[in-house]
């Protein structure tokens, strides 16, 4: 019985155990499984994998079960470059021919201060939506909707954000149509309108709206938004090429006869008060750009170390940098040019003020 018990008590009078405060605790984070001890089970193993996969794709944070579908946001691998042609491509647009206009109401003083404002509100609000896309859960929105939805409530958030989505969508698609459709009739005009020898069959301006339309229908089959980046550059340097040549052939061309700078003066104090709130409607509506910043930012990697703002804010800022070289040119030349002479002729629509100033 003695030598029966002698390895009992040799197994009994082992070392103690490490004290609980001193011992090595079991790592939380998935990313430090190379401390963990080498005796786990196999449902850990499993998870370490899933997140050993997950650290080597970048995708740590949540995204939304429709993103993984919806065409504009199903490609992952955006970058600083996509997002400064795609904001610059937004950011621009046949609203900034209007400028000139709301000077001559607000005069230089206020239509510069007005513009510098306006321009600060909207980068601005920019930087707020770039860092609002990822909460600190790791989850991604990609629509307003979702974001108003997770600021406001479900309930509250859906009647804040639907009705203005969908307003400010159609009236957007609709601006666009009739822009793009008589656009391309002017073009059309110009190059073969004038021709004696060219026998084509002239169509309407609703006909030239559905041109368009197809057109736009065309496009919108490319697969992703990513896949648009080209187009979006293209658009970028359209823009920012006229927006430059009509600014610089104002500067460069003699001034008319008879420019004034005084704002002008209504026939009453209502007509003055609707006037000014035209001029900083005329502003605020050049500056634009915030209905794809969600959309852009969603499609493009985030980690845990290179969150997706830090790309999505450098293409930002780059393409502001080239916005603001572009509409302050174009509005203080064009006014420093022509003054109330902008506002002296008929402006039926946004392409006779191009032509306007271009060819006065």
């Amino acid at each position: 019985m003695g030598e029966i018990s002698s390895p009992a008590s040799t197994a009994i009078s082992a070392p103690p155990s490490p004290l609980p405060d001193s011992a090595p605790r079991t790592p939380r984070s998935p990313l430090a499984s190379r401390l963990m001890t080498p005796i786990v089970s196999p449902m850990k193993k499993a998870i370490t994998s899933v997140h050993g996969y997950l650290e080597e794709v970048g995708q740590f944070t949540k995204l939304d079960p429709q993103d993984a579908w919806l065409p504009i946001t199903e490609s992952r691998n955006g970058n600083a470059y996509y997002s400064a042609f795609h904001t610059l491509s937004s950011g621009i647009g046949v609203q900034a021919l209007v400028l000139p206009l709301a000077f001559t109401t607000l005069g230089w003083t206020w239509g510069i201060i007005c513009l510098l404002l306006v321009f600060i509100w909207q980068l601005y609000t920019l930087w707020l939506l770039i860092q609002l896309h990822e909460s600190e859960s790791g989850t991604r929105y990609s629509r307003y909707l979702r974001l108003s939805m997770a600021a406001f409530g479900e309930k509250r958030g859906k009647l804040l954000a639907l009705f203005p989505i969908m307003y400010l969508s159609g009236g957007t698609c609709v601006i666009l149509v009739m822009i793009g459709g008589g656009t391309l009739k002017t073009f059309f005009e110009i190059v073969c309108g004038a021709s004696e020898t060219c026998n084509v069959t002239r169509l309407t301006t609703v006909e030239w709206y559905l041109v368009f339309i197809c057109a736009a229908v065309v496009l919108a089959q490319l697969p992703n938004l990513n896949s648009i980046a080209g187009v979006s550059l293209i658009g970028a340097i359209t823009a920012v090429s006229y927006c430059t040549i009509i600014w610089v052939v104002s500067v460069i061309k003699d001034r008319p006869v008879g420019v004034s700078y005084e704002p002008v003066k209504e026939i009453s104090d209502v007509a003055t008060i609707f006037s000014i709130l035209n001029s900083l409607g005329i502003i605020a509506f050049a500056f634009r750009g915030h209905n794809l910043v969600l959309e852009v930012q969603g499609t493009m990697p985030s980690t845990a170390k290179k969150p997706s703002r830090i790309p999505m804010w450098r293409g930002v800022k780059f393409a502001y940098l080239i916005i603001a070289m572009c509409l302050f040119p174009l509005a203080i030349g064009g006014y420093s040019a022509y003054g109330n002479l902008v506002r002296a002729k008929p402006i039926p629509s946004l392409l006779s003020l191009f032509t306007f100033l271009l060819f006065l």
